[in-house]
């Protein structure tokens, strides 16, 4: 049987301005420009045109609950995939599209990638709070996950922390690669930290809005800094109808005394833009197994990082991977809204310490955590385990230039 390209298939939205679609526009990007005939298939988002050299395949992904889309997607997926020729390579972000395909592998592929950013073995729970007690639903997921690490010939995952709680679940390392998310360096333009001033604080959370992301812990010391200032605290991410409720409610007199404003989701240049406004970016993450067991690659601070905006984050491995205590970012006790309270008034207290964390955290993006960084390492990564060759000669070019 003949074979055809490279299939990244991801059970996300696309496009879309919610961080995995960042991530996804990337790496098809590098790989469309570095080897050609890339097939996209995606949760049908937002208009847009898929980079060059790719394809994009929206697929629909209809239900009442997670489980339900994910079954449509599948069903739109082997659709799709009827009477195609096997693919040279298939590129997975999910069980949720990854188990149908390692589960036949050998008709459907040569070579298989799973691009882990999160389990949902773990993560699932704190989406939906009830899977906790649904130990069979859990044996389930857990059976996914190893069949679809089992069967790939290159796993890839943002962060050390991962990687080791991967190990821990039986891959060998030589088939594991860390590649940490990027910035678009010129999308997060740097711009130096607004001089503090008799006006309110203004904090800025960005990104989802669950107690596993610690959105609670942002609001709690919001509360506490209004007892000595002024606070403005922008909090920018989706949300459903259920969850912007609850939200509501975790916020109270905060709303309607003008210290909270719920943003939904904003393009990129609307949120670097938003960085700019604003005197500290918050990302105060739990110590929690998603955290700290699982591990994460946080895209919003690398974004505050390369903004300028002071940073004031949860001090977690997953953390301390991207930025340094008092040198990149403010790291402070997680779980802690005292802390991060605290934090604030430290650099409001010292005017030179923010700017001084703003210039080094943006050089530490643009040495170490671009997107064309992250991309160039993809396209190594494909080409040292399956031997593949890159096609284009401008795409070499300006890869080697970029890294």
């Amino acid at each position: 049987m003949s074979t055809s390209g490279i299939i990244y298939a991801s059970f996300d939205r696309f496009p879309a301005p919610k961080g995995a679609a960042v991530h996804i526009r990337a790496f098809v990007e590098a790989l469309g420009g570095a080897f050609g005939g890339v097939e996209l298939l995606a949760i049908g988002g937002d208009p847009g045109e898929p980079p060059e050299g790719v394809r994009f395949h929206p697929l629909p992904a209809q239900g009442k609950d997670l489980i339900q889309q994910a079954m449509c997607f599948r069903g739109g997926l082997a659709a799709w995939w009827q009477g195609r020729a096997r693919a040279s390579v298939v590129h997975v972000r999910s069980i949720f599209e990854g188990y149908p395909i390692a589960r036949r592998k050998e008709q459907l592929t040569e070579r298989l990638v799973f691009e882990v950013n999160g389990l949902p073995s773990i993560e699932l729970k704190y989406h939906s709070p009830g899977v906790a007690e649904d130990d069979e639903l859990l044996r389930k997921l857990v059976a996914q996950e190893d069949e679809c690490l089992a069967k790939a010939d290159l796993v890839l995952t943002p962060s050390g922390v991962t990687a080791r709680y991967l190990e821990s679940r039986g891959v060998a390392p030589c088939r594991i690669r860390v590649i940490p998310n990027g910035v678009d360096t010129g999308l997060f333009a740097y711009q130096a930290p607004r001089p503090w001033d008799e006006r309110p604080v203004r904090l800025l959370y960005s990104g989802t809005m669950t107690s596993w992301q610690g959105v609670h812990h942002a609001i709690e010391a919001c509360r506490l800094l209004r007892r000595d200032v002024p606070v403005l605290l922008t909090l920018v991410g989706p949300t459903r109808r259920q969850q912007r409720r609850e939200l509501m409610e975790l916020c109270g007199e905060l709303v309607g005394e003008g210290a909270v404003e719920i943003l939904d989701a904003l393009p990129q240049a609307e949120l670097a833009k938003l960085h700019h406004a604003c005197d500290v970016v918050l990302v105060p993450l739990p110590p929690n197994d998603r955290n700290l067991v699982q591990g994460c690659c946080p895209l919003k601070l690398l974004e505050a990082m390369a903004s300028g905006t002071p940073v004031v984050a949860s001090d977690l491995p997953v953390v301390r991977a991207l930025a340094e205590q008092r040198e990149h970012a403010f790291l402070v006790r997680p779980g802690s809204p005292k802390a991060i309270a605290e934090a604030v008034r430290a650099l409001r207290e010292d005017p030179a310490l923010g700017p001084r964390m703003s210039q080094q955290a943006r050089a530490r993006v643009e040495r170490d955590f671009t997107w064309a960084r992250a991309q160039e390492s993809l396209v190594s990564a494909y080409e040292e385990a399956f031997g593949m060759v890159r096609s284009s000669t401008r795409w070499s070019t300006s890869a080697s230039a970029a890294a």
